[in-house]
């Protein structure tokens, strides 16, 4: 196993903490957001001009100035084969475009498991990148994003009109 490592760079929803084993990102997250795994967790300090920190650096700072609408970098996601089915489906749903709860359930094969999904969703260990902000309540409403309904109001609104 790879030894982890984390570094922490500056975007416009607030400090995002990246933790990677050797070349593959294995987190992304938020100040106080829930589900965040321990500080000790993250291994050692490392800078952000080291690999694979600077593409997801640059690839981040693209997209939060509406330059990027998808990401291209290697990711290790630790979970359930149902939460694995999940996120890889969050990546399926377009940059700009939302999808409710009980459509993605639906997409990963189990129409009657939105709350499975919702919880899912929530344990999504590099958010903004496996986009989990996109999905929405069955009325279009903004509900339960892990980084705060304002930051899933700001992602959703940089989609839409493709700039900060």
């Amino acid at each position: 196993m790879d030894m982890r490592t984390h570094t922490t760079v500056d975007s416009p929803v607030g400090p995002l903490t990246l933790v990677a084993e050797g070349d593959e990102l294995t987190g992304l997250y938020m100040t106080d957001q829930r589900h965040r795994p321990a500080e000790e967790t993250f291994g050692t300090p490392a800078d952000a001009a080291d690999p694979p920190f600077a593409a997801v650096a640059a690839q981040l700072r693209a997209y939060f100035a509406g330059e990027r609408t998808d990401f291209d970098l290697p990711l290790r996601l630790a979970g359930t084969p149902f939460q694995q089915r999940v996120w890889e489906q969050l990546r399926q749903i377009p940059y700009g475009e939302t999808l409710s709860y009980g459509e993605l359930a639906e997409r990963v094969g189990n129409p009657a498991a939105s709350r499975a999904v919702g919880m899912a969703n929530g344990r999504n260990p590099v958010g903004i990148i496996v986009p989990c902000h996109r999905v929405v309540g069955a009325n279009g409403s903004l509900t339960g994003y892990g980084g705060g309904i304002d930051r899933k109001k700001q992602l959703l609104a940089l989609e839409r009109r493709g700039l900060w």
